[in-house]
């Protein structure tokens, strides 16, 4: 049997509560919803290390995070790994295209894609100055060359809107919405497909910057929400992470309690710019039927992790809670490519970034090499017995707020690495983590279990966090594990 083409659609910074299949109250995705509906939904879809470079290294190696090295933000770190998912695709014949968000160090490095059309967004260690021609923005992204042809003009910028890159300021796109990133992504994918090997199945990664900030989608999309009515964020009983972060005047900062005025503009534009790329994904979905490689196309649709989005007064990323670390994952094949898949069906396995690669090898019949940490998610795609991950420790280096945390599939421990402060969550009964159970005398038991797992996941890392017997708060942290930057 032929190889089918395989499509990986990733966005940027989306929420695993934003679809409607899910029954959000506010957001609507008909395409994704259709794809959930005939394909298979994990709810139980984690980003280990909630922030951009380091779920892209999951994803683009199959390893985890004491293994790919990235346990924070941390720019110009050099990618070098034995294995990237693109890579093992081309070494099986594939023709392999990435289009968008790469965001690995050097910027044009391929991670074993024959071509990448670029478009990071706004990245500040590249946006400076004093960044090496090499390296600079101007001269690595495809993007605003693309769009300063379009417009006519050479002084246009991804900054012309006034809004910041990590901002929960919002407004609509200034530009016509054909010249939006989004539908820049799509254009392009859809050109790929034009000028594609006709004799080889292809790879290709469509990589969206949005819904990650700067809130701009098109106009319509704006409208579609602004007057929406919108229910509260959660804000659970517990006392916020007193740190710097915290400030609600800072049009960039980390959280706070906005004015209502602004929290719905920052809303209205972030479930703007969802439906926007749901939008976008329908296109591109047509441009596969018109291209007759539907049918014969298996599509893979995650985001790189969350934003909290005012919930419990935090923005952003970078935290243990589920707007920040819980994601969307959904497989759709619509043409029976992976005999058994249990279409229209739920999973409720931890699943992680690091089983994409696996996965889609997988689908590809491609052999999974066997240095990769992450596990191929079909089997439990299409009933099959398996042996699966009970846990997944996830963390990230935040300052005071630095934090790990152990979730299942029916509760979650928190530590704070600087201040030692604990949190449990039964997920089952308080999905929205208004309550911490820490002090609880029913979960006692079960904190001190999943303690004992953090402590044993920790106990060989350099950074002293556990000793092997208990967890030891205050000692310093660092976002790249050493093993990278030797």
């Amino acid at each position: 049997m032929d190889r089918p083409n395989v499509l990986f659609i990733s966005v940027d910074q989306m929420r695993g509560d934003c679809l409607g299949i899910l029954g959000h109250p506010v957001v609507e995705t008909p395409h994704l919803d259709t794809m959930a509906h005939k394909g298979v939904m994990f709810t139980n879809a984690y980003s280990a290390v909630p922030t951009c470079i380091a779920s892209r290294a999951a994803i683009m190696t199959g390893l985890a995070q004491k293994n790919h090295g990235r346990v924070g933000y941390e720019d110009r770190v050099g990618w070098n790994y034995d294995h990237y998912m693109a890579g093992e695709f081309a070494k099986e014949g594939y023709h392999t295209q990435a289009v968008g968000k790469m965001h690995v160090h050097p910027q044009r490095f391929l991670c074993g894609f024959h071509n990448v059309l670029l478009h990071d967004g706004y990245l500040h260690a590249y946006r400076n100055k004093d960044a090496k021609a090499s390296e600079n923005w101007f001269n690595t992204d495809d993007y605003l060359p693309w769009l300063r042809e379009k417009l006519g003009h050479d002084v246009a910028d991804i900054i012309d809107s006034g809004l910041d890159c990590n901002s929960w300021v919002a407004r609509p796109w200034v530009y016509p919405e054909h010249l939006h990133p989004t539908n820049w992504v799509v254009s392009e994918s859809i050109d790929f497909l034009r000028r594609r090997d006709p004799t080889k199945p292809f790879f290709l990664m469509m990589s969206f910057v949005r819904p990650h900030s700067p809130l701009d989608p098109p106009q319509y999309y704006y409208d579609m929400y602004i007057d929406a009515d919108m229910p509260d964020p959660p804000i659970g009983d517990w006392e916020v992470q007193d740190n710097d972060q915290q400030d609600p005047l800072v049009y960039n900062g980390f959280g706070g309690r906005l004015s209502q005025k602004a929290l719905r503009r920052a809303r209205a534009g972030y479930y703007g710019s969802i439906t926007h790329i749901d939008h976008q994904i329908g296109r591109f979905l047509q441009a596969l039927h018109d291209e007759n490689v539907l049918n014969n196309t298996v599509i893979l649709f995650t985001s790189d992790h969350g934003d909290m989005m005012g919930d419990h007064d935090w923005f952003r990323k970078s935290l243990p809670y589920e707007g920040s670390a819980s994601i969307p994952f959904i497989i759709y094949d619509p043409g029976n490519n992976l005999p058994g898949l249990k279409t229209g069906t739920t999973v409720n396995s931890i699943v992680e970034l690091r089983d994409i690669m696996p996965t889609l090898l997988d689908a590809a019949g491609i052999e999974i090499p066997d240095t990769i940490d992450g596990k191929s998610v079909l089997p439990l795609a299409t009933g099959q017995e398996a042996e699966w991950r009970e846990y997944l420790h996830g963390e990230h280096t935040f300052d005071t707020a630095s934090n790990h945390y152990i979730v299942t599939e029916r509760d979650k421990y928190v530590w704070y690495s600087q201040t030692g402060q604990e949190q449990y969550f039964d997920l089952e009964k308080d999905p929205q983590e208004l309550h911490d159970a820490i002090e609880d005398d029913e979960y006692k038991d079960r904190v001190e279990y999943l303690r004992r797992i953090l402590v044993m996941e920790l106990k060989d890392r350099e950074e002293g966090f556990s000793d092997g017997t208990r967890l030891i708060a205050g000692r310093p942290f660092r976002s790249s594990l050493s093993h990278i930057k030797d």
